[in-house]
């Protein structure tokens, strides 16, 4: 279905979309049969369309009036509304469904890990045997990395993305829901092998060969997690090239590439690693089961499987690491702004961070593979400094956007807060680890461990709560009760760094990873209590998380404007609370990096230029060329 873009009357900044064919005031709330896009003068769709292309200023005003509520009588039932959200294909309700079903995974990863824990409070085996240990760490480990944190990002970008670009959706409505339902499913199988009669995987979430292999693990278990990742993974992969294709392509006009949020740039620069990376890991996955069924050998230690592995899978597991955190950066750059009150520090240079850290992701990865002998020590060692560099850029942008703004610690805020002091942790502790010699010392120890969740946890579940507390409004209409998300922050930031902080002591006492136990002589049982008393309160903080979430759904507090904290600078902030069906009735200009924000303060944003020529600005379109101007 191809839309009108029309000028509204009397409002020259702001323009209307409305499909072809569709009266003013119509209900546009169905599920819309075809694609979006917008037109320009003198150029084509990207979409087939029969509609004559008209000039911008040709196009007669409209007004269209707002969509009237649904009487009680008439609302649809309980199976309607279930049949319309597994059949959908808008790109909100899509995103929520990645963000609900990757956040269940969440809370099965996470007593998985209270287990690990309980377990290694004291000495002894108390509550698992050895072999159900090791499925629960080999799966809280896979379920955390690829069934919530990937998913989260994928959630947040078909949420918000195509708002932030002006687009009505994204550019294969359809493939996005296939991608959506690979990934449930594939992530269903995994689990499933929970169910088999020898239990999950065993082998560990990196499946490192031999002990992947047929000979040592021969149960359905370790089958199913193959092929149920196997399946996920062509998920995140398709999910990706949508992303990209409505980024390039489905941008609003105006909307030029040095225009759009930090967020949709991180979303882009993401689902280009993913297709580096996700493909190569598909690919050993599916060798990995040859072997196993079929007899392949490909990876058979004589000759050299065991190193080749290895470098399969790094080669997928560092820029994955890249593929976690670029989204929720993103996030938190798009916090920082608003509750500062000030427009982000070096917005250019933050791009060029993002794009430095998404080419070195893959060139850093057999730093995980220093013991092992076999790998280029000084090359890995230097370049895993070197990404430290652009990290850092991003780190003193940050700073830079908070330093003289007008702070306030609203929920948003302070989960921003929470990552910088979690994050920064994290990146002191890697720069220990990227030289080989420490790396030595504290290799597949409790060390690495420490490291990885603070630098993981600190980034994906900090930034995580952050963007649901600041889009919650744009998503759901409704504002989370401020005083349990402040409850929630502070138990869920005590219970990580009481849980963490002590592990790199353990560590570097000699405590080794994926233990199931140990002896009280060791003398590691007092900070693995401490440890364990951290991540019980660490899993009771979601509690006043999910009471937030009930209590607003039953009673929350209406948003009645499209920008609740007043400050908003990306598109999103233009259309309502929540959006409707193709996101926008009206799009302002977009003259700058901050349209939401230029449309509510013209004074503070200091656009003249369109007195200056008359009141007759350009419009750009969304591949960024410039019209002629009268």
């Amino acid at each position: 279905m191809t839309h009108h873009v029309k000028r509204v009357l009397g409002h020259p900044d702001e323009w209307i979309i409305r499909p072809f064919g569709l009266a003013p005031g119509e209900d546009t709330r169905g599920e819309r049969t075809g694609r979006a896009s917008f037109l320009r003068a003198g150029h084509r769709s990207a979409h087939t369309s029969t509609q004559p292309l008209l000039p911008i200023e040709e196009l007669m005003a409209t007004y269209t009036e707002p969509v009237a509520p649904v009487p009680a009588g008439e609302r649809r039932g309980r199976g309607k509304v279930i049949v319309t959200w597994v059949t959908t294909t808008d790109h909100k309700k899509i995103g929520h469904l990645y963000l609900i079903t990757s956040f269940l995974f969440f809370l099965i990863a996470g007593a998985l890990a209270m287990a690990i824990r309980a377990e290694l409070a004291r000495p002894g085996l108390q509550i698992l045997s050895s072999e159900q240990y090791n499925q629960a760490f080999t799966m809280h480990g896979t379920i955390m990395l690829l069934l919530f944190a990937t998913p989260t990002f994928a959630g947040f970008a078909n949420a918000v993305m195509p708002l932030q670009i002006g687009s009505p959706d994204v550019a294969f409505p359809r493939l996005n829901m296939l991608s959506y339902w690979l990934f449930l499913f594939g992530g269903l199988i995994v689990l499933g092998s929970f169910l088999t009669p020898q239990g999950a995987a065993d082998f560990g979430w990196t499946a490192y060969t031999p002990l992947s292999g047929g000979e040592r693990t021969t149960h359905v278990g370790g089958d199913l997690w193959i092929m149920g990742l196997a399946l996920s993974g062509f998920g995140t992969i398709l999910g990706s090239v949508n992303f990209i294709t409505t980024i390039i392509c489905m941008r609003a006009p105006g909307m030029t590439m040095f225009r759009m949020p930090i967020f949709t740039w991180n979303v882009l620069l993401t689902s280009v690693l993913v297709l580096l990376a996700f493909p190569v890991l598909a690919a050993a996955l599916l060798v990995l089961e040859a072997d196993r069924r079929f007899g392949a050998q490909v990876f058979n230690a004589e000759n050299g499987g065991a190193i080749l592995w290895q470098h399969l899978f790094w080669f997928f597991g560092h820029p994955e690491v890249y593929i976690l955190a670029l989204p929720f950066f993103g996030v938190i750059s798009e916090i920082i702004p608003v509750f500062a009150r000030k427009p982000i520090f070096g917005y250019t240079g933050l791009i060029g961070a993002t794009i430095a850290i998404a080419g070195l992701s893959v060139t850093v990865w057999a730093h995980h593979m220093f013991a092992t002998g076999a790998v280029l020590l000084p090359f890995f060692s230097f370049m895993t400094y070197l990404i430290a560099v652009p990290t850092g850029v991003k780190f003193f942008n940050w700073i830079g956007t908070m330093w003289k703004g007008s702070l306030s610690f609203e929920p948003p805020m302070l989960w921003a807060a929470g990552f910088l002091v979690t994050f920064l942790f994290g990146g002191l502790t890697g720069v220990i680890l990227g030289s080989p010699p420490l790396d030595w010392h504290v290799t597949d120890s409790y060390f690495v461990v420490a490291h990885f969740h603070y630098v993981l946890f600190g980034t994906i579940v900090f930034a995580m709560f952050g963007g649901f507390s600041f889009w919650w409004p744009k998503m759901t209409g409704t504002v989370l009760d401020e005083r349990l998300e402040k409850i929630h922050f502070w138990t869920l930031f005590t219970g990580f760094h009481t849980t963490f902080l002590v592990q790199h002591w353990l560590g570097a006492e000699g405590m080794p990873r994926r233990y199931a136990d140990y002896l009280a002589a060791d003398g590691f049982t007092a900070l693995n209590t401490v440890s364990s008393i951290g991540a019980f309160l660490l899993g009771l903080s979601t509690l006043p998380f999910l009471y937030n979430v009930w209590k607003t759904a039953q009673k929350g507090e209406k948003v009645e404007v499209d920008d609740p904290w007043g400050y908003g600078r990306s598109l999103e902030w233009a259309t309502s609370c929540p959006p409707p069906r193709h996101n926008f009735l009206t799009l302002p200009k977009i003259r700058s990096e901050s349209p939401a924000f230029d449309l509510r303060h013209p004074d503070l944003a200091g656009l003249d230029e369109a007195e200056n020529t008359g009141g007759r600005r350009d419009v750009l379109d969304a591949g960024g060329h410039k019209g002629e101007r009268p």
